[in-house]
């Protein structure tokens, strides 16, 4: 385990590289759970998309699935990294 003040600015520019990286991943988890969530409601709306009903019904389930992974993956991630960098 590496301490705060054994790290070149090098390691540590590399570290936060890492925590960002996390955070766009996350984002782009959140994009995507927005747009199957607005997608299906949209779907279930619009009366002349009546034959994708069903359709409309798996993008509106399936879009807290994915706000779950990636809440799961970002928090996941962020530990690993304070775990093996203590920081």
């Amino acid at each position: 385990m590496i301490k705060e003040n054994d790290l070149t600015t090098r390691d540590w520019l590399a570290i936060e590289r890492t925590k960002l990286a996390n955070e766009r991943t996350f984002l782009a988890y959140f994009r995507t759970f927005i747009v199957f969530l607005g997608s299906g409601i949209t779907i279930l709306k619009l009366e002349f998309l009546t034959e994708l009903k069903t359709f409309g019904i798996i993008l509106t389930a399936i879009s807290p699935i994915i706000l779950i992974i990636g809440l799961f993956r970002l928090f996941k991630v962020k530990k690993t990294i304070k775990k093996h960098y203590k920081l």
